[in-house]
């Protein structure tokens, strides 16, 4: 059956009990501010909030406010501001919901000062953030990248359109307690976003408030690309049809540092876990799931396989994927109570076989040098100070050197994007087209590797070893043998 209703506040009453939203648009007066209105935020923070106040009660609407592009709010308002979250790869099916938390809309670069006023009302009490960690504009080393653009933002001569420049600007005319939650994959995102704020004010002439808290967050859920095949499934599944609808697994993780002086919903009762120290779970996820995710990728990518869900069926992938979380990852660390490594990476495996989220192995290996420091290269560090040799770690990370070689193991060429491409692409070109000129070569690499690595002969040992078998047998036949 052909869907023809489109959605909005008169198609509310035609929709399933269980396809309605929690919260109606205008329902709820705002309280929450959020800047960066991509998918992730609507399947994730705002479902959480919508999910609080309808338990709960508060005013904590949500101003959603997209930086730049002004596509998705003109489409949520030709929509009265509702949109659905599609969730794929669960129990029974397809299943959407629409999301009504959103109060308001606000557009950076269309109006600056508008968001500028929003932010500095009292009213709003959270200003959170998901924006990617560009938009920060921090180098490595957590300074401001200061140039003579962001300068006349943050004195005042230029419109504030940066992250930065909304932040501090707004921090110098408020006056009520406001909590500045950053809720992107940034390790430590509260104190390195508080470091920024407090840069940017020095800048602007002025100093932190005392009234303003930068609590850590650890967020977690897959929400690929919406496709057209998506949309079709939305309006199906929503009995509607939504221009901008997002999609979701059904797992879904949120672990909040609860310091917040002007108050906030009680995400709680939406299932968030309320914590004094987000490091514990932080550290979970980066080595117990993004680890394994990239695993999946690179030697998934050089088997030839275009997706996680399928390089995770390769002869041999989960056996060595749960070694490798057994022997390397768990003993690097103390889990956060009532948690196991075993079950937490159980549960991730399970995530990534979900064949509906379309992950590919190549968007998963983007800008591995980012990356693996976080996900891999700590617990490798771990566990050699330890005396041990991580065999299953090692071989991760000679997946990942293969993979930047540059060619999978039917010849076929893989893309790096990176940002350090262009290094690597010289150090390889310029090294024997051998394991150990691969290996010496990449660990020459001091943007990436630490000097007890890039020096640390067992690991080289390891890493040469590695790299020989992936050679010789391929991902595929590798992977087979060593998960028998």
């Amino acid at each position: 059956m052909t869907v023809t209703t489109t959605l909005g506040l008169a198609a509310l009453n035609g929709l399933a009990p269980e396809c309605r939203p929690a919260v109606r648009p205008g329902d709820v007066r705002p309280g929450i501010l959020h800047l960066g209105l991509g998918a992730f935020h609507r399947a994730h923070q705002a479902v959480y909030t919508e999910t609080a106040v309808a338990a709960a009660g508060g005013d904590w609407g949500i101003v959603g406010v997209a930086p730049r592009s002004r596509d998705v709010v003109d489409k949520l308002r030709a929509q009265d501001r509702l949109y659905s979250v599609l969730t794929v790869g669960g129990e029974g099916g397809d299943h959407a919901r629409a999301v009504g938390i959103l109060s308001d809309l606000g557009h950076v670069a269309g109006d600056p000062y508008g968001v500028l006023a929003a932010i500095a009302d009292p009213g709003i009490r959270v200003v959170s953030l998901t924006v990617t960690e560009k938009a920060y504009r921090m180098g490595p080393d957590g300074k401001l990248l200061l140039d003579d653009d962001l300068r006349a933002q943050l004195t005042g001569s230029a419109a504030p359109t940066s992250i930065p420049a909304l932040l501090a600007r707004a921090l110098l005319v408020r006056e009520a307690p406001l909590t500045v939650l950053c809720c992107d994959n940034l390790q430590g995102n509260g104190p390195r976003i508080q470091g920024m704020v407090t840069q940017a004010l020095e800048v602007a002439g002025a100093s932190l408030p005392e009234h303003v808290a930068f609590p850590a967050t650890m967020v977690d859920r897959i929400v690929p690309a919406t496709s057209a095949d998506h949309l079709r499934r939305a309006a199906a599944a929503l009995g509607a049809v939504d221009s901008v609808p997002v999609v979701a697994e059904p797992f879904h993780q949120w672990v909040i540092e609860d310091r917040f002086p002007g108050g906030r919903p009680d995400w709680a009762a939406a299932g968030a876990i309320m914590t004094t120290d987000v490091a514990p779970w932080e550290k979970l996820k980066l080595r117990a799931l993004n680890s394994v995710h990239s695993a999946c990728a690179y030697l998934g990518a050089l088997a030839g396989r275009e997706m996680i869900a399928e390089a995770l069926e390769l002869p041999g992938m989960v056996a060595f994927l749960r070694r490798f979380l057994a022997d390397d990852i768990a003993p690097t660390f103390e889990p956060p109570a009532g948690v196991t490594v075993r079950d937490y990476g159980e549960t991730a495996l399970e995530r990534f076989a979900n064949p509906d989220l379309g992950h590919r192995t190549i968007q998963v290996a983007m800008d591995g040098t980012q990356k693996l420091p976080h996900r891999l290269l700590g617990t490798i560090a771990d566990r050699r100070r330890a005396g041990d040799v991580p065999v299953w770690a090692a071989l991760v990370l000679a997946g990942w050197m293969r993979f930047a070689r540059g060619q999978a193991d039917d010849g076929s060429v893989l893309p790096l994007d990176d940002p350090l491409a262009g290094r690597i692409r010289e150090v390889v070109a310029g090294a024997p087209d051998t394991p150990e000129g691969l290996v010496d070569a990449l660990l020459g690499l001091s943007e990436v590797f630490p000097p007890e690595l890039a020096s640390d002969a067992e690991l080289r040992k390891e890493l040469i070893r590695w790299s020989g078998e992936l050679a010789r047998h391929g991902a595929a036949g590798t992977i087979a043998a060593v998960g028998r």
